[in-house]
């Protein structure tokens, strides 16, 4: 008998309504990455990819490893205008020198062709059943993926994942280094000061909870056959997380991140910790040698160019401004003052939507 797709797999899960599945036993590798780590001025941690380098990533590459950069998103004007502007720079810094970008595909998850179809590479996928998600819109991730890997032909060897708001802001190499995938180090995701909960979906015998990388799916980049290993997990550990109240209310937001950060620990996979994958304004400062610019964050500030985060400021900008539709063309740059990563921001998105065409569509 073959073995059964990964679809197939999660399907099962569904019918069943995730109430009860087997978490895979698996026997980690003798490895630490946190030997690898350190932590900055605020506590955080992060891989440092100069002085931490461990032996065996060392090693010069002999070639170029493209990866293929997939995001997920909805038919949702908030999500077309920013995955407009993330593939406009993916094309602009894919043929940079250092560039190791390969294809590019949107994996939308609503269901249905949208009118972008023609203008950004996509394949469309199934979103969760009706209610499913319990309005956690992410919860969709996971199955997207799963659905895409089974269906789709991709031919490089790495996948990036990656988000509608993420913008390169210089060109992006393969920070994978063979069975090690690349992810960032999120602050705010802290597996060993959530033990008791971790444990619920990371049992003691598959090893310690350091185990468990403080990171989200995204952005990460990972073989495929890795990410296929993953997938399925990583959907089922999703929605095992929102079904348990303690988890859901815990986590909140930031849950499906948890479930990936999961899955990969119960797989045995752990990831280099790269700080400089990506920044986030307005909390980083200066682009420095980060390769994305992720502006989950608002960003507010007044004519002095002063931060007022968490009071709309005299300036600014936030991406959920626009949930109904893009922003105009040429925003107001920032007053002085604002630092760098602001400043690139703003002026990224303008050069963007004054070369996209018909921008004004939703």
């Amino acid at each position: 008998m073959g073995r059964a797709s990964p679809i197939l797999l999660v399907l099962v899960a569904l019918g069943f309504a995730f109430a009860t599945y087997n978490l895979i036993t698996v026997i980690l590798h003798n490895r630490s990455v946190r030997n690898w780590m350190t932590e900055d001025s605020n506590g955080r941690i992060f891989f440092d990819p100069v002085i931490e380098m461990p032996e065996n990533v060392r090693i010069q590459k002999t070639g170029k490893l493209p990866f293929h950069v997939a995001l997920t998103a909805t038919d949702a004007p908030y999500s077309k205008w920013q995955c407009r502007i993330m593939y406009y720079w993916y094309k602009k810094q894919k043929e940079q020198p250092g560039s190791e970008m390969g294809g590019f595909t949107r994996i939308l998850h609503s269901g249905n062709p949208d009118n972008l179809m023609d203008e950004i590479p996509t394949v469309v996928v199934d979103p969760l059943p009706a209610g499913l998600d319990r309005g956690y819109i992410v919860l969709n991730r996971p199955w997207a993926f799963v659905q895409w890997l089974e269906k789709a032909t991709i031919e490089e060897e790495y996948v990036l994942m990656a988000e509608p708001d993420h913008i390169f802001v210089k060109p992006l190499s393969n920070l994978a280094h063979g069975g090690l995938p690349a992810a960032f180090p999120f602050f705010y995701i802290k597996p060993e000061q959530n033990e008791k909960i971790i444990r619920k979906f990371y049992p003691e015998e598959n090893g310690p909870v350091k185990n468990v990388d403080p990171i989200g799916n995204s952005p990460v980049i990972i073989k495929k056959d890795l990410l296929e290993k993953i997938a399925p997990t990583w959907m089922n550990v999703s929605m095992k997380m929102k079904d348990d109240p303690e988890t859901d209310k815990a986590f909140g937001w930031v849950l499906e991140m948890y479930a990936y950060a999961v899955a990969s620990a119960l797989h045995g996979v752990q990831h280099i910790l790269r700080k400089d994958f990506m920044l986030q304004p307005p909390w980083d400062l200066d682009i420095g040698k980060k390769f994305i610019i992720h502006y989950t964050y608002g960003c507010d500030y007044n004519m002095k160019g002063e931060l007022t985060y968490g009071k709309i400021g005299e300036w600014r900008f936030d991406k959920r401004s626009f949930l109904r539709g893009p922003p105009p063309k040429n925003l107001p740059m920032p007053p002085p003052g604002v630092p760098e990563s602001v400043v690139t921001l703003v002026k990224m998105v303008n050069e963007a939507t004054a070369n996209i065409p018909n921008w004004e569509t939703e």
